[in-house]
This record gives C-alpha cells, structure tokens and sequence, in this order.
C-alpha cells in the first residue's frame, strides 16, 4: 500500500531549500572580504624600523669626525645595515646645510670628517649636526642628531731623564678665542690594532694635566707608539681626541719569522715529538700482539677427527 505525501510537507522542503541558498548567498561577502583582508595583508608586509647611533669627535686639528652607525631589530636580533646611503646636514639658527653623504661599510658604519673652515658654530658657540637615512621599500626612515660646543684637545710630549709624560690641555672655542678649561679629567691611551689600552688619566688644572707614559710599551718596527688623549661623553663638548707620535717604545718586527721550537707554539721541541711516537708505538704494539695471538690460539683449538662416531 503506497503512503500518500501531504501537500503541506512538500511546502516545508521546499522553504527549507529556499533558507539554505539564502544563508549561502549571504556568506559569500563577507568570505570574499575575509580573503581580500588577508590578501592584503600578506601584500603589505611591515616595514622594518632602523635606528641611527650618532656621535661627533672633535680633533685636535680642529676638524670633525662625525660618525654614524646604522642597525635594526630583525627576527629577535640587532643587525647592522652595511653599504646604505647615510646623508649628513648641519643646522644653523636660519637653515640646513647639506654637508655630504657616506656609503656604510661591512659593519654599518660611516664616517663624515669636516674641516675647520665648514663648522660654522652657532650665537652660543656650538654646532648642530644631523645623519639621516632616507628609507627603501624595505625599510623606514630614520635620523639622529648631536649638538656640542666647540673645543679642541692638545696633547704634548715631554721627554724626561728617565721618565716620560705627555702634558694634555682642553680649550673652549665657542668665543672664537681658545680659553682654558679646568676641574676636567682625561684619559690617555696607547693605540693598538684592536681598541685603544689606557696607560694613565689625568685631571686638568690651572688649563693643564700631566700623565706619565710607562717604560717598555711595544711599538712599531723602530719602536713609535701612537699616544692619544681623549675626553670621553663630555655634558658641554661631546667627544675630544687628540694624538702624538713618539719613539718610546720597544720596537717589534713586523716581519713574518719562523718561531723557535717551544711548548706554545706550533713547533713542539724534538724530545716531545719522539717520546710521543714511542708511547704510540708501544699501545699500538700491544694491539697487534694481542690480536696475533688471538689468531694464533684459534689456529692450535683441537678438532675431533672426521670418523670418530658417538657411543
């Protein structure tokens, strides 16, 4: 017996249909928008944001390194950003002057040196720099400025009996004249291949410090030693350095020699070359005789003859 179907259910089927395309139609826009945003996204990726360490040392020959060191935050890490375009400006009280640009090296640093007759100082006496990145697509812009007063860092060598000193002087320049400063303290050091090494400091009084340079301090081939002054972070005049030449060290050769036989060097002396050999010899020896053996008693085991029978 066949089941008739009620009109009034074939109606529900067919609004239920009706329903579902319409919750359908009205998801597809706002599916469309989810990958449109995250197209978008994957499209537009951050950029990253460098930072610029800026300093600026003034000489003892009246001239100016300014020195930039460009980096950024990358995966957790700090790197530096080597052979990037660092443009340097310098500001006066009625504009900017457009001093230069410098190509960062391996390590992200750049050097601008200006000379004397191009560091027009300000009403007060001090200078006014800026270093800027301009940015790529990669990454943002960025600057970094430093300000200072003018001065400049005399060092003089005196040569004694049997003592040497170098006599260290800070003078202000933001007058136009040089005037002494005092109540300062100064560092000297000796150059070296790597970072400078301190060999005395010195407070300056009545416009003047003496530091004494100690006997014996390697120097070059015909024994010069680089002495240099430098005043380190100063509130009012930033970064100072100043350097001398003089024949009071040792003189080290800078040939390539073949190093005598020793314990530190690659050439260890004969006996300790044979009394190695010789132990060697001796364990390896005791090896193969042990192995030897080993052969030589599996040689001599016993075998039954081929027609002995079980009883």
């Amino acid at each position: 017996m066949k089941k008739a179907f009620h009109p009034f259910a074939v109606l529900r089927c067919r609004q239920l249909r009706i329903f579902i395309i319409l919750l359908l139609l009205a998801g597809i826009p706002s599916l469309q928008i989810a990958a449109q945003t995250d197209t978008t996204a994957k499209e537009e990726p951050s950029l990253l944001s460098p930072s610029i360490e800026f300093i600026g040392v003034q000489k003892g020959d009246n001239t100016i390194d300014l020195k930039a060191l460009l980096k950024t935050k990358f995966k957790g890490g700090l790197i530096r950003l080597p052979f990037m375009k660092i443009s340097f400006v310098q500001v006066t009280d009625s504009a900017e002057k457009e001093l230069g640009f410098v190509i960062t090296d391996k390590k992200g640093a750049a050097v601008f040196n200006i000379k004397e007759a191009d560091a027009n100082p300000g009403k007060d006496g001090s200078v006014h720099f800026k270093a800027m990145f301009a940015g790529n697509k990669s990454m943002e812009a960025a600057e970094e400025e430093v300000s200072f007063k003018r001065a400049r860092l005399e060092i003089t060598p005196v040569k004694g009996d049997s003592l040497n000193s170098v006599t260290v002087k800070l003078l202000d320049l933001g007058s136009g004249t040089a005037v002494p400063v005092d109540s300062v303290t100064v560092g000297v050091f000796v150059h070296r291949l790597f970072y400078p090494m301190k060999v005395g400091e010195g407070t300056i009084e009545n416009g003047e410090a003496s530091v004494e340079i100690p006997d014996k301090l390697p120097g070059d081939a015909k024994g010069n030693i680089t002495l240099l002054a430098k005043l380190d972070e100063h509130e009012k005049y930033g970064k100072l350095e100043a350097s001398t030449t003089q024949a009071w060290g040792v003189p080290v050769s800078d040939q390539l020699k073949e190093l005598p036989r020793s314990l530190w060097s690659a050439h260890p002396p004969l006996w300790m070359i044979i009394t190695f050999a010789i132990l060697v010899t001796a364990v390896w020896g005791h090896y193969i005789v042990i192995i030897y053996e080993l052969f030589r008693l599996r040689k001599e085991e016993p075998h039954p003859p081929a027609n002995a029978s079980n009883t």
